[in-house]
């Protein structure tokens, strides 16, 4: 269970700068207010599945939102939250195991408290606000895979039960997740920007997350471990088996997104270069249906529905025809025989 005095510890005495909001952030009313609405977890993630699922059904039939500048904005302040976050867990994670040991690091909650405590708190209560990322992908009608919506709920209901009992291990979770997500974040913003990001950016990311997966099954088999022999460790065996559960699942969706999206045959990244390679090209840019078969039009006008004295090609015809065809006068002067004398 959650304590309130840890030892050793890195205090708020150890930091060079402590904000406000950091200096303000009261461990015990925070831990007791989790302990009392962690279950809420599945309440969000209830809410969550029927907002994306009945969103979808009711933008089957209509055109998608351009929520462009909404969503660079949205990432861009997840990626500086995501950056802070990582800074300011940095030096008491980098202590916790370099000036202890890595046992330590993942059996002693000292990080719960202080200027931690406060961005360990923070994370938690973001994997709610992160929730919306899903709603920007079903009002823009992008594709919604299982991985997507799964990894959101997850890390809810486990970051959750994590935090009420103040999980040793989650230093390492949290100070990894900021970090993979001020890249993760940026890169989507970019992305929202229409600014291009080479392909190995965007395998760097996913392969970073598989990384940070193996690393979660890591420490949840050196946790048990040391549990095994007796010895003390802050992590209860159900949030064990919930760390055992999550981060082997999500070692195997990851490797299957970073096989079908940049190793597989005919991946993504081939088939947008197909795409781009199939639409015409005008000046450099490719150029939409519409206005191509606008342009089609426009040159069949100019090239073969004009002639030489600036009449149509079918006012041409048509004068040609009755030019062309005698008139039945002509017709019988030409058939007539003169009569012969009787």
């Amino acid at each position: 269970m959650a304590q309130y005095n840890y030892w050793p510890r890195y205090g708020p005495e150890n930091f060079s700068l402590i904000l406000p909001l950091e200096n303000n952030f009261d461990a015990v009313k925070s831990t007791v207010w989790m302990q009392n609405n962690w279950h809420h977890s599945f309440t969000w993630s209830l809410a969550y599945v029927v907002v994306i699922f009945g969103g979808r059904k009711l933008m089957a039939n209509r055109k998608p939102f351009d929520l462009e500048i909404p969503l660079f904005i949205w990432n861009a302040l997840l990626a500086v939250f995501s950056l802070m976050g990582f800074i300011r867990m940095a030096p008491e994670w980098l202590w916790s195991w370099n000036d202890n040991s890595f046992v330590y690091s993942i059996c002693v909650s000292s990080y719960a408290q202080g200027v931690t405590g406060f961005w360990t708190e923070q994370f938690a209560m973001s994997k709610v606000a992160e929730l919306l990322d899903t709603v920007f992908i079903v009002a823009r009608k992008k594709p919604l895979i299982f991985l997507h919506w799964y990894h959101h709920i997850s890390v809810l209901v486990y970051t959750w039960h994590a935090y009420k009992d103040h999980t040793a291990s989650g230093r390492w979770f949290i100070f990894m997740n900021y970090g993979v997500h001020a890249f993760m974040y940026t890169y989507y913003a970019l992305r929202a920007a229409r600014i291009w990001v080479p392909k190995p950016a965007a395998m760097l990311i996913t392969i970073l997350q598989i990384s940070q997966m193996i690393m979660g099954v890591i420490i949840g088999v050196t946790v048990y471990r040391t549990k095994s022999s007796g010895e003390s460790c802050q992590q209860t065996w159900e949030n064990l088996g919930l760390c055992f559960l999550i981060y082997l699942s999500y070692f195997l969706l990851f490797c299957n997104f970073f096989y079908h999206a940049y190793l597989k045959k005919n991946n993504r990244y081939v088939k947008a270069e197909k795409e781009k390679t199939n639409k015409p090209q005008e000046n450099g840019y490719a150029i939409n249906n519409k206005a191509r078969e606008k342009k089609e039009k426009e040159d069949y006008n100019a090239n073969h529905l004009m002639n030489g004295n600036g009449k149509t090609s079918a006012e041409s015809v048509t004068q040609t025809k009755r030019t062309a065809t005698p008139s039945p006068t002509r017709i019988l002067r030409s058939r007539t025989i003169p009569l012969k004398s009787e």
